[in-house]
């Protein structure tokens, strides 16, 4: 079959009512790794799963690191033929059912004309779904897939993925593969598809600048005492210039190499989600999310914001964020910032690491596999898919890449208005017929190589 033909006998597994009917029953599932109740969702969610991957020929482990549990699947066909590592997570966001438009319930899937809402649908269970049935589709067309999968799966995600990288140290043969091909985060565009080869890193910061216990009245103490909100103010402005641009060199890989330049010229961020004049200004919008690095204030807060006295803030509080490109030397970030306030005069600053972190890693634009899968794409589409050297948010790319030592490649099947993280997550449905078809057709094209082919 040529890719075109396997790419048609994707869309059409991908437009069955089974399709939709198991997408539905995994939205149902609540696998949110904060709630309370998770363990007994989560252990719904991978009995699921097992027996479907177990109907297509794996054999499934479970694995219990860290809070949640992990499923490593096996089909293996022959020693001598390619091994594909894949993952997905299963675990979501909060559903926020309160914010839902139209009293949707984020936990069932519903239809508005050819859209589907859902949480989970984006990240990661409909792109889960999406992979899942092209290779149903693959064994329904030829009755082997001519490569061998192992496919990791996680339930921690969402919280900074605890226990996978010390499961991955642990199980390297295991997981002893020849690239990864998994699928998350966007698309450039929902028409356009795309690969990326990596993830930037990132990085929270609690920064907190306390100056007396309790305010003082901004009338009789204003103009002679020292606002920790002013102050933090102008500390944030030291960072991040009024144009948008980091000023700390040592957050940044300090150049971007030609091959990330060549395959980012005729990337064009979809609209609105680039303002030409903000960022560094001798890169592209592009580059500026792709190959460089950025810092944003998530939150601040001072005073009573619901209800403001007339008082200067005994203290403030800001959230910042840096997301940086691979390059960047990330076993000094904190130190960098700290010694960036210390000489701009904010020693009083506290710096304090919140929340999940994840390091940059990316695979090069020029590796061999990227070329490989990038053609069987091409070949599927009748024209190239847009190559991003790194997606601009973060992944543990990094645990693949350097852990397990695989070129990484990610066919996202998902676009950047999805509401991924918010109320109303969404896909449409085209989207995931045609993105089954298109991973139909990469993987069909795996089939026959042997380990060699891919160095």
């Amino acid at each position: 079959m040529t890719p075109t033909d396997l790419a048609r006998t994707g869309r059409q597994h991908a437009e069955q009512p089974r399709f939709r009917d198991r997408l539905a029953q995994l939205i149902a599932a609540r696998t949110d790794a904060n709630a309370p109740d998770a363990a007994a969702w989560i252990e719904s969610y991978l009995t699921c799963i097992s027996q479907w991957l177990q109907d297509l020929g794996f054999t499934t482990t479970r694995h219990d690191i860290g809070p949640h549990p992990f499923l490593i699947a096996r089909r293996h066909e022959a020693k001598d033929l390619s091994t594909v590592l894949s993952y997905s997570h299963g675990d979501v966001v909060p559903g926020m059912a309160s914010d839902w438009a139209d009293g949707r319930d984020p936990w069932t899937l519903t239809e508005r004309g050819e859209t589907w809402f859902g949480r989970g649908i984006a990240d990661n269970k409909g792109q889960f779904l999406v992979n899942l049935t092209a290779i149903e589709a693959l064994l329904a067309a030829r009755g082997a897939l001519g490569f061998n999968v192992t496919w990791l799966i996680e339930m921690g995600e969402e919280i900074g993925s605890p226990g996978l990288g010390e499961l991955c140290a642990q199980h390297v043969e295991a997981l002893s593969a020849d690239l990864l091909l998994a699928s998350d985060g966007p698309r450039v565009a929902a028409n356009t598809p795309t690969l990326f080869l990596g993830a930037r890193g990132g990085v929270t910061y609690k920064l907190t600048l306390k100056r007396r216990d309790g305010g003082r009245h901004s009338g009789n103490f204003g103009g002679a005492l020292r606002n920790p909100a002013l102050e933090l103010a102008h500390a944030l402005a030291t960072i991040v210039d009024a144009n948008g641009a980091l000023q700390i060199s040592d957050w940044t890989p300090g150049e971007i190499p030609d091959a990330t330049r060549a395959a980012l010229r005729d990337i064009v961020p979809v609209e609105g989600a680039a303002d030409a004049d903000w960022g560094v200004p001798d890169l592209s919008p592009a580059e500026r999310i792709h190959a460089w690095s950025s810092a944003e204030v998530l939150a601040l807060h001072a005073g009573h914001p619901p209800a403001p006295v007339n008082a200067i803030p005994a203290e403030a509080t800001a959230w910042l964020q840096l997301r940086y490109a691979p390059g960047t030397p990330e076993a000094g970030l904190r130190d960098a910032l700290r010694r960036h306030l210390d000489v701009n005069g904010y020693a009083d600053i506290t710096i304090t690491p919140e929340g999940p972190a994840f390091s940059a890693s990316a695979t090069p634009v020029d590796d061999p596999a990227v070329a490989r899968i990038a053609k069987a794409a091409e070949e599927a589409l009748g024209h190239p898919p847009a190559i991003l050297p790194s997606l601009g948010g973060s992944l543990p790319n990094d645990i693949f890449r350097e852990t397990l030592g695989l070129p990484t490649i990610w066919v996202p099947h998902s676009y950047p208005g999805c509401s991924q993280h918010a109320p109303n997550e969404h896909l449409p449905r085209k989207l995931l017929i045609e993105a089954t078809g298109l991973m139909t057709a990469i993987l069909g094209s795996i089939a026959g190589t042997k380990p060699t082919d891919w160095r």
